[in-house]
C-alpha cells in the first residue's frame, strides 16, 4: 500500500519536497499545511504548477493531522529547533513519523539536550520516528564523510570543504548568508545570530559521536566573503566591496589536536563549487564532487529518499547515522 504523506511547510524547499513526493510511486500525498495566507485555502496542485489535486492547503495543522492521519509528515518550516518543537509534537501526537529539514534537529543532543530528550520521549511513547535530514546538515558534511571512514583501519582527522555558488540558490538562503550587506551590517547580524549557516556545529558533533570521539573543545568562526565585482542574481544585487556571502569554519579538538574541520564557503558568484572530503587515516582518503551538490534539489531528494529508512527505523529521535542507509528508491 502507498505510504500516506502530509507535506508540512510549503516554502521553496517544502514545494520541492511536495513535488518530488507527488511524483514518487509508493507515496500518496494526502494533505498539506502552511500558515502563509497566500497559500492556505489553495489547492496544492496549483502551488505545484500542475492540475488540481483535491488537496486544500490548511493553516490548521492539528485539525489536518488528526483528520487525515498520515503515516509520515515531511516537515520543512524553520531552522530553529525551539521554533518548530510544537509543530513536531503535533505530528508525533497524530501518530506520524516525521522527516524534518530543521537544521538544528539533525543532531540536537549537544546544543539542545532537553528539547532532544523531550522529543525522543514523546516519539518513543507514540511509537513513531523523528529524523532531521537534508543536504547540510544531514549529508554533505557529516553522513557522507562518516560513510567514507568505513574503508579506514584508523582515522586521525576528518576535513570537509563545501563551496557553494549561492547565486543558484533560493532567495531566503541568499538573504541568510548576508548577500548585499555592508561589512558592518554583516557583523551586526552575526552578533544577532541571523546571518550564519545553521547546522555546522551539529555536523561536527554527529561526526564525533559516530567515530566515538569525545571532543574537548570546539569553535565556530563566521567571516564575510567580500565581492570583488558587482554581482546581480534573481533576488539580490551585490556591489563590489559589499558582502557576497559567508565563510564559516567549525573546528573540533581532542586535547590540542584539531580532529574535525568543516569549512563552508557559501556566496554569490563562487567560482569553483565543490564538495571535498579528506580523511586523515589509514589509508588516507580524499573525494571531491566537482561542481558541488545542489543543495535545494538534494535536500528535497534526501527527505523523500529517507522515507523507507524511517519506516524501518526504531521509534524515537534519530540522526542519519541511526537509520538504515538512505538511498534513491
Amino acid at each position: 500500500m502507498a505510504i500516506r504523506v502530509v507535506c508540512y511547510g510549503l516554502g521553496p524547499i517544502g514545494i520541492g519536497i511536495a513535488r518530488l513526493a507527488c511524483a514518487r510511486s509508493g507515496v500518496r500525498v494526502i494533505g498539506a499545511i502552511d500558515i502563509d495566507p497566500q497559500k492556505a485555502g489553495r489547492d496544492l496542485g496549483e502551488l505545484l504548477g500542475r492540475e488540481a489535486m483535491g488537496i486544500v492547503v490548511s493553516a490548521d495543522a492539528v485539525e489536518t493531522l488528526q483528520r487525515v492521519r498520515p503515516d509520515i509528515v515531511l516537515h520543512a518550516t524553520q531552522s530553529s529547533l525551539a521554533a518548530v518543537t510544537s509543530q513536531l509534537q503535533e505530528c508525533i501526537a497524530a501518530g506520524a513519523d516525521v522527516i524534518s529539514t530543521c537544521e538544528e534537529l539533525a543532531y540536537p543532543w549537544s546544543a539542545h539536550p532537553q528539547l532532544a530528550a523531550d522529543l525522543d520521549a514523546a516519539a518513543r511513547a507514540a511509537g513513531v520516528t523523528l529524523l532531521g535530514a537534508g543536504v547540510n546538515p544531514g549529508y554533505a558534511m557529516d553522513a557522507l564523510p562518516i560513510m567514507l571512514t568505513a574503508a579506514c583501519a584508523e582515522v586521525r582527522a576528518v576535513r570537509v570543504l563545501r563551496i557553494v555558488d549561492a547565486a543558484q540558490r533560493r532567495e531566503p538562503l541568499q538573504r541568510k548568508i548576508g548577500a548585499g550587506l555592508t561589512t558592518d551590517e554583516f557583523a551586526q547580524r552575526v552578533r544577532e545570530g541571523t546571518v550564519r549557516h545553521v547546522g555546522l556545529p551539529e555536523s561536527m558533533h554527529m561526526i564525533a559521536a559516530a567515530l566515538g570521539w569525545r571532543l574537548d573543545a570546539g569553535d565556530d568562526t563566521i567571516m564575510p566573503v567580500i565581492a570583488e565585482r558587482a554581482i546581480t542574481t534573481e533576488h539580490v544585487s551585490v556591489e563590489a566591496g559589499q558582502v557576497a556571502g559567508v565563510h564559516q569554519i567549525v573546528r573540533g579538538y581532542i586535547g590540542e589536536r584539531e580532529v574535525i574541520t568543516l569549512e563552508l564557503q557559501m556566496y554569490v558568484g563562487a567560482p569553483d563549487p565543490q564538495d571535498t572530503v579528506a580523511i586523515d587515516g589509514e589509508p588516507p582518503l580524499r573525494m571531491t564532487i566537482a561542481g558541488g551538490i545542489h543543495g535545494d534539489i538534494a535536500t528535497a531528494a534526501l527527505v523523500v529518499n529517507a522515507i523507507p529508512s524511517i519506516r524501518q527505523a526504531r521509534p524515537g529521535l534519530l540522526s542519519m547515522t541511526d537509520v538504515p542507509l538512505v538511498h534513491y528508491w
